[in-house]
């Protein structure tokens, strides 16, 4: 694993434990940037954004950003104007000992909602991850782990790719378990990368990339307070401008990046036994396949009868027809694992003890919905729900 993960040539990480976590492991982390790096960012939708949404959102896009310091532990979200002062501080500190201002500074955190950080740990951990920070593989091991909250695996990919004559890398780690879609997730993305991108160039990929990735995932529909994800572009190393083909060859390996880290999180949901991946075709439009798609995604009942290995498929064409798109029953079909179960409105002969007995055996599940309606699809992904889930969740402060 690690002779083919490596750190972008320009960038450092470190992650100490700054007490934060109740449990005392690594909490805090950083990003450091050896020049001023590109960067941009996309954010969670939610009116009750978290503080460092909010200071991040006034510093993105942007061509000078020298750090990122990542918490875990402590969302800093519903907290008033203490939290944003919080965030200031951080960016302040950091700031301070990286010799640039604040303004350059990025900050993100994840946890439980409505508490104030420990900020005397947590600056005291800052100066402590900041002076350990290196490009060894390790930090990077480190750091994967310490933005985790419930979490059972770190999420880490690296790809690289001859791009405009050099050869490009990008790095990407996530966070993410729970409290999952619409649109992002409890979760923290990074992406790193050698390549020279300009800023308004990064935000365009990474949104685009975003929406047919983390905005296509979902463990139980919650929208978060604190959904971030984050590129950073060092262009060290002389590497050449991106423009033209250049550039969309970049933005397929930023939106290649996205999808593979997105599809671990759903299969790291909290308590979950089965991947979901839901495909929705033969629709008007993009909006109509979504909205198909989250309605059987977000589905308890759906979600539930895939724990129990339970070819249940009227409940998914249930979901389907209360997504809200004025299709005709007969429009619809409907495979479950490549087994067709549904045609054109109505059930079909099939093993439902073969059924049943494929979703026992295989974490990884499919259902293919198909409307008749136009050219449009869209690909999720989404898991059961199980039991584990709802203790996780009932305990989750307590």
């Amino acid at each position: 694993m690690d002779e083919q993960i490596t750190i972008p040539s320009g960038f450092r990480l470190g992650a100490v434990r700054a007490g934060i976590k109740p449990s005392g492991g690594l909490d805090l982390a950083v990003i450091v940037a050896d020049g001023a790096a590109s960067a941009a960012g996309v954010f969670t939708t939610n009116r009750v954004a978290a503080a460092p949404v909010v200071w991040d959102r006034s510093v993105v896009p942007s061509d000078e950003v020298v750090a990122v310091v990542v918490n875990a532990g402590n969302a800093n979200a519903a907290t008033g104007q203490g939290g944003l002062d919080d965030v200031r501080r951080t960016a302040e500190a950091a700031a301070e000992r990286l010799g640039c201002r604040a303004e350059q500074i990025l900050v993100a955190s994840t946890g439980i909602i409505g508490h104030r950080l420990p900020m005397e740990s947590l600056l005291d951990g800052l100066a402590a991850a900041l002076d350990s920070a290196s490009a060894k593989v390790e930090n990077l091991h480190e750091v994967s782990r310490a933005i985790m909250t419930t979490d059972t695996v770190p999420k880490v990919v690296c790809r690289r790719a001859e791009i405009g004559g050099a050869v490009v890398t990008l790095l990407g780690f996530a966070k993410g378990a729970a409290m999952i879609g619409p649109n992002m997730a409890t979760m923290l993305g990074f992406l790193l990368t050698d390549a020279h991108v300009l800023p308004g160039s990064l935000q365009g990929l990474l949104a685009g990339a975003v929406e047919e990735s983390f905005n296509c995932i979902s463990v139980e529909g919650h929208m978060s307070t604190n959904d971030t994800v984050l590129i950073l572009a060092s262009a060290t190393a002389d590497q050449p401008r991106l423009a033209g083909e250049d550039l969309l060859a970049f933005g397929s390996l930023v939106k290649e990046t996205c999808v593979e880290l997105a599809r671990m999180i759903p299969g790291d949901g909290e308590g979950s036994t089965h991947r979901v991946t839901i495909d929705v075709e033969g629709c008007a439009d993009r909006a109509e396949a979504r909205k198909i798609a989250e309605a059987v995604a977000n589905s308890p009942l759906v979600k539930t009868a895939i724990h129990g290995a339970d070819p249940n498929w009227g409940r998914i064409v249930s979901a389907a027809g209360y997504a809200g798109v004025p299709f005709d029953e007969a429009e619809l079909s409907l495979w479950l694992n490549g087994t067709l179960l549904y045609a054109a409105g109505a059930p079909v002969d099939y093993d439902s003890s073969a059924a049943s007995a494929g979703l026992r055996a295989d974490r990884e599940v499919s259902i293919r919905l198909a409307l008749t309606r136009g050219s449009a699809s869209i690909r999720v992904w989404t898991c059961d729900l199980s039991a584990d889930y709802v203790r996780l969740n009932a305990e989750y402060t307590t």
